[in-house]
């Protein structure tokens, strides 16, 4: 498959027919189009609610247990709740979901505002606030992971999917400026007033949007407990043994991925004795590097061997995270550029994985499925993040990078080897 001028080439000549093979609407693309504006745009005065979060219990108390309590707190909600998001993804309105879901967030955002303003400020509220999005993430990402395959058709379903990262780089790049700007020129109520009205627009943007109730559509339509509707959705994941397979490998992928975020600053300032400035340059060259990685996906498509894209990426990025821990302290800029290839090889992962859970799983059980697989990852992140603290201390961070980069392209090759998994991409 070749490249693309546009992301979404040939729109008007599509089939009629969605990636779930239901009946397409004429304007799909402007609807998709008004989705992800208004996703886009909460998604930016979240990034700069959160990062003004992180900043205000930094300046107050300086406190790196608080401030590694707020990361537990973003992760482990979201990949305990998760699967229970799935069920109630599958079973009710997935639109009704992601706007209830996204107000719920954006309603404790302004109500911490309000306490900001009248000066009634805690870290608890803060925490509070911080484990109600990712409360609402777990509601949130299994409908919308699951709702895309009902909206577009089968051939730009990885760019729709990839459009999240690229979004995610963006943000990572621009909202920790807008959050601190606002923080130190208006004052912290207004970075969650803004989060509350970015709240308000992307549920407004889902109002042109129809998207069918999966639950009511079945035969047998009684009520069934949580846990065996939670059951089904592990089994449709079971029942495909490569795609199994390809989960579980992801998920070890990650954990092993998961503890090279946060050393990015500490291999900065350790191994190439480095200061903020430089620190601040390897971040943004790692998002930059999404940002162009998730540019390319849209443009080309991914093409059909998407498992195969996944085990290369995972082998490509071992190569450059063992190549970074090999540099001599003074070629801090050799890593920077290898910063940005990380970042590119990071963006083909995330969507077609969840593009070979839309393929293979079927939509009924989809926002089940979804929701493990957002589970597993949410998990392995904050394990991953443990395990590499504790083994970057004992061995040195630049051997970390050696030995974790190692880890990741045997990963990527093993992933790959099973039939199964192979039969993916047929």
């Amino acid at each position: 498959m070749g490249f693309s001028s546009q992301p979404f080439p040939d729109a008007s000549n599509e089939s009629r027919l969605s990636a779930s093979g239901r009946p397409l609407s004429k304007n799909w693309l402007a609807i998709i189009a008004f989705i992800w504006t208004g996703q886009a745009v909460s998604m930016f005065t979240s990034y700069a609610a959160s990062f003004a979060a992180v900043w205000y219990v930094t300046e107050t108390t300086g406190s790196a247990i608080l401030l590694s309590a707020m990361s537990i707190c973003a992760y482990l909600p979201q990949g305990i709740l998760a699967p229970y998001g799935g069920v109630i993804a599958d079973r009710y309105n997935r639109k009704a979901v992601i706007i209830v879901a996204d107000m719920a967030v954006g309603l404790v955002s302004l109500a911490l505002g309000v306490l900001v303003l009248l000066g009634d400020v805690s870290i608890a509220a803060i925490m509070f606030m911080v484990i109600a999005r990712s409360i609402g993430q777990a509601f949130h990402g299994p409908a919308m992971m699951a709702a895309m395959p009902m909206l577009v058709p089968e051939k730009h379903l990885l760019r729709i999917n990839t459009l999240d990262m690229m979004l995610m780089s963006v943000a990572g790049i621009v909202s920790p400026a807008l959050g601190i700007m606002l923080y130190g020129g208006i004052g912290f109520h207004a970075v969650m007033f803004l989060d509350f009205a970015g709240a308000v627009l992307a549920c407004l943007a889902l109002v042109r949007a129809s998207i069918p109730s999966i639950h009511k559509e079945k035969v047998a339509c009684e009520e069934r407990h949580p846990l065996a509707e939670m059951k089904e959705g592990w089994d449709a994941l079971r029942d495909n043994r490569g795609l199994f397979l390809l989960i579980v490998l992801i998920t070890l992928g990650m954990v092993s991925f998961g503890p090279m975020g946060s050393l990015y600053p500490l291999m900065t300032y350790d191994h190439f004795s480095g200061d903020g400035f430089m620190a601040a340059v390897a971040e943004a060259t790692f998002a930059g590097g999404l940002f162009v990685g998730s540019l390319i996906i849209m443009a080309w498509g991914g093409g059909k061997r998407l498992a195969l894209l996944l085990a290369a990426s995972c082998v490509a990025f071992g190569v450059l995270a063992t190549a970074s821990g090999l540099l001599a302290p003074s070629m801090f800029w050799v890593f920077a550029v290898l910063c940005v290839l990380m970042g590119m090889v990071c963006a083909w992962f995330n969507g077609p994985t969840v593009t070979l859970v839309q393929r293979n799983v079927p939509e009924e059980k989809m926002g089940r499925a979804l929701g493990f697989v957002t589970a597993a990852m949410g998990l392995a992140s904050p394990v991953g993040i443990a395990l590499g603290g504790i083994a970057a201390e004992a061995i040195g961070v630049a051997a970390f990078f050696v030995v974790d980069g190692v880890i990741c392209a045997i990963i990527g090759v093993v992933l790959y080897l099973p039939k199964s998994v192979r039969a993916l991409d047929e």
